[in-house]
């Protein structure tokens, strides 16, 4: 690997809780601390990390950019898997769908016809409910595997849809008159398969490129159409 890559595998691993000392940093990845300086103000200029005297710190989505960034300067991607929060999927996922005015809510939790499911996140922009399972693969997965990954997802969408209104589950939607459910798989890295079953497996990076173009492109992916009254009973 680089001596950048090896900066940022450092990063990753002790930013993971907090913000790190720049000696920390630079004694874990073996860099001399001038070519580490030059480094971290390169980062900083790309938005990706934050200095400040001799702290340096990274939030979700700069933690994510680093990632993808290692990856593609060569490191292995199960490494930098392993050195990312499973949390900061979710964070990134929903701070995305706010920025595009969606109401969102994480681990969305409930009862359906006698079984128990979760949605990692869930977001919510009349008419469009996006449904969004965060998977933490960090190497290339069969398309059996990836089918019953989308299968599950689109299983969860589906009952989610159908236990409107639930009292326990303060969703926007159940306010409107129509609305329409979309199970969507959310990755690290890029897949070679962009859709299954017309569910699109989105890369993290790729997220809001994606919510832009989701209005246009709705009824070409596959959703769950359910209807509301005002009250919040279904027709």
């Amino acid at each position: 690997m680089t001596v950048e890559c090896n900066l940022i595998i450092s990063l990753l691993k002790l930013t993971k809780e907090e913000p790190a000392l720049v000696e920390h940093v630079n004694i874990d990845a073996r860099v001399p601390s001038a070519i580490s300086r030059n480094l971290m103000a390169k980062m900083q200029n790309e938005g990706l990390v934050y200095l400040e005297k001799d702290i340096v710190q990274a939030d979700s989505a700069s933690r994510l950019k680093l990632a993808v960034k290692a990856i593609s300067l060569g490191a292995d991607v199960e490494l930098v898997g392993n050195l990312l929060c499973w949390q900061e999927f979710e964070e990134i996922s929903a701070y995305a769908l706010r920025n595009y005015g969606y109401t969102v809510q994480n681990n969305v939790r409930f009862t359906y016809s006698g079984h128990r499911f979760e949605v990692d996140v869930v977001g919510c922009n009349k008419p469009l409910v996006v449904c969004i399972d965060c998977k933490h693969w960090q190497h290339a997965i069969s398309s059996s595997i990836l089918r019953k990954i989308v299968n599950a997802q689109a299983e969860r969408t589906r009952s989610l849809a159908d236990s409107l209104p639930n009292p326990k589950l303060n969703l926007e939607c159940t306010k409107w008159r129509d609305a329409k459910f979309l199970p969507t798989v959310l990755s690290l890295m890029p897949s070679a398969i962009k859709f299954c079953d017309k569910v699109p497996i989105v890369p993290i990076l790729q997220l809001q490129d994606f919510l832009n173009q989701l209005p246009v492109h709705t009824e070409s992916l596959k959703y769950y159409p359910r209807t509301f009254n005002s009250l919040g009973h279904n027709f």
